[in-house]
């Protein structure tokens, strides 16, 4: 079995939606915050399309998801369609896997570099909308400008390539929750086929009682319902994962909890 290059209408569909959001995340944060979302959102989802063609999985190019600028970064994201089964766990693990590794590669320099960029003032009352904070960026804010997020006498204005990597762990850590048909869902089916139903269904019930605090928390439940719980179908559930594949996956659980952060967006 050999996965078939993309069509020609692929690469259109492809070069069209990029276009696209390439001009609404300009319109939402400016030119550098465009180029470096759509760096890391890429290699996210190439992450993705190079592991199915390694595996002889036949998939899609990304398709970018353009939105209007209102939608803070000007984008819905990105994703590609796998077109035939899966192997296997272990190819389930990788192309699951490759993604969020891939753009959190991206992303956590991204964020180093806008840090530098950024600048600090003393603590003022704003009202408006504030980001909340992982313990990637807790931890680096403090090494690069010598104050967290959750300073109460020093504000953080990022600048838009920090806004960009910030953005990028986000969709990051949103990818990695272990649900459904989620990067996160694939993971931990392939580690633990056995309890991934109870599992995945307690971490869902946990988006609840997250809603009340950000209201973002309950539209993700939606549309993990309309995607389904189910895992991904695969030719032979049989082949369990070996050790490389079990340490990718507990590299892709440190990536999420290094980047979950609980409340992404509150006004003030």
């Amino acid at each position: 079995m050999s996965a078939s290059s993309p069509s020609t209408k692929n690469w259109i569909i492809f070069f069209l939606l990029l276009t696209g959001t390439l001009f609404t995340t300009y319109l939402a944060g400016g030119f550098l915050f465009s180029i470096f979302l759509i760096l890391i959102l890429g290699t996210h989802e190439f992450g993705h399309y190079w592991a199915s063609r390694k595996n002889d999985v036949k998939a899609t190019l990304p398709f970018f998801i353009p939105a209007p600028p209102m939608f803070i970064a000007g984008t819905f994201g990105a994703f590609i369609q796998i077109k035939e089964l899966i192997p296997n766990r272990r190819v389930l693990m990788e192309i699951g896997a490759a993604g969020p590794i891939a753009g959190f590669i991206v992303a956590v320099p991204t964020l180093i570099l806008g840090l530098f960029l950024s600048e600090t003032t003393q603590a003022e009352t704003i009202h408006g909308l504030t980001f909340g904070s992982s313990i990637l960026l807790i931890v680096l804010s403090k090494m690069i400008l010598g104050v967290t997020p959750l300073s109460t006498e020093i504000n953080i204005h990022f600048h838009p390539i920090a806004f960009a990597g910030w953005i990028g762990l986000l969709v990051t850590a949103l990818n990695l929750l272990p649900i459904g048909q989620l990067d996160g869902g694939h993971i931990l089916y392939s580690l633990s086929n056995r309890r991934y139903g109870v599992l995945s269904k307690a971490f869902f019930a946990l988006l609840f009682p997250l809603g009340y605090f950000w209201p973002g928390w309950l539209f993700w439940a939606v549309m993990i319902l309309l995607m389904g719980f189910k895992p991904a179908p695969l030719i032979n559930d049989s082949v369990i994962p070996d050790r490389k594949h079990r340490i990718i996956g507990y590299i892709s659980i440190i990536i999420f909890l290094l980047t979950f952060i609980p409340v992404p967006f509150s006004v003030i």
